[in-house]
């Protein structure tokens, strides 16, 4: 393959990657606390709960879906997990693998409403999404003080041969999901049915299996980016995950995934979701309005959505 062809399939990723780049010289500039090792463990750590969600998005992306019910997601893996171990007095190692196998089935049952319930992916997750929350306000009656034992908290300060946890379990994330996709026989099923579902079918792909998978795996990610957010924050705010599923949309597409389906990989979701980091932090460091944040967000959405379609519309 020519390094001509390499750069014209993967312009947005590498769009993406220089943008980081320069987006980290120029914070290097204005600030003399941005490029710290202290800061660059910050940016990981932050970057790894928006990245988790973002692999569990790029999966049902590629597949042409959607999910809008990461937050909610998240959320009610937090909530579950407070309510089991500090209310009911549950071993938190257990109370949070009930609440993940809970948060997974979650995302199965958004699969198997949008395959089996012909319901369109961005109604039902969005159905979802509301459900979700209702559920986190009703088991923890809108109570922001259950906090976490001491030893949950490890998690998120924690470190493996030197590496914080989050970054570390982000990393193995990072390196399944990408084995996944490119070696395995569901990977490419993801792939052909995000091509063309007819095709895939008729090639005797299984699609409401994949369907299905998909959305239960994007659900174990959303429990996983939970537990990582429970233990930064060691508590279980009701609102946790509001406006994640932008933050997660935006990494996935800034990475180069099309909205359309069938194409997209692992690493540009990695750079996306270190562009928004960076852009975030930077923002904080350099004090502007946090406000702002939404907005640039916002900005970078349509920005990222634009040049996808008009690379389809190019090719």
């Amino acid at each position: 393959m020519s390094i001509n062809r390499v750069v014209r399939e993967n312009r947005q990723p590498i769009i993406a990657a220089v943008s980081l780049v320069g987006v980290v010289v120029l914070l290097t500039f204005l600030s003399e606390y941005f490029l710290t090792t202290n800061n660059m463990f910050n940016i990981g750590k932050q970057a790894s709960i928006n990245l988790i969600i973002g692999l569990g998005m790029t999966v049902v992306i590629i597949s042409a879906g959607i999910d809008l019910s990461v937050g909610s997601l998240l959320a009610l893996t937090i909530s579950v997990s407070a309510v089991l171990s500090v209310v009911h007095g549950m071993n938190i190692v257990l109370a949070t693998s009930i609440a993940v196998v809970l948060t997974v089935l979650a995302g199965v049952l958004n699969g198997v409403i949008i395959q089996f319930g012909k319901v369109p992916a961005f109604i039902a997750t969005l159905g979802m999404m509301g459900v979700g929350r209702g559920v986190v306000l009703l088991i923890s009656r809108g109570n922001p003080s259950m906090s976490f034992p001491k030893s949950f908290l490890w998690i998120a300060d924690g470190t493996i041969l030197g590496i914080p946890f989050p970054i570390f379990l982000s990393l193995i994330m990072v390196a399944l999901t990408a084995g996944m996709l490119k070696y395995t026989r569901f990977g490419r099923a993801v792939y052909a049915i995000g091509g063309n579902e007819e095709a895939a079918r008729l090639s005797g792909i299984n699609i409401p299996a994949v369907r299905v998978a998909t959305y239960g795996i994007c659900g174990f990610c959303c429990a996983l980016a939970g537990i990582i957010f429970a233990a930064r924050v060691g508590a279980a705010p009701p609102s946790a995950g509001v406006g994640y599923e932008l933050n997660a949309i935006a990494a996935v597409i800034i990475g180069g995934t099309a909205l359309n389906g069938g194409k997209g990989n692992v690493l540009g979701t990695v750079v996306g979701a270190l562009l928004m980091a960076v852009i975030s932090n930077g923002l904080n460091i350099i004090d502007v309005d946090p406000y702002w944040q939404s907005i640039v967000i916002g900005l970078i959405i349509v920005f990222a959505v634009m040049m996808s379609n008009l690379r389809s519309a190019a090719t």
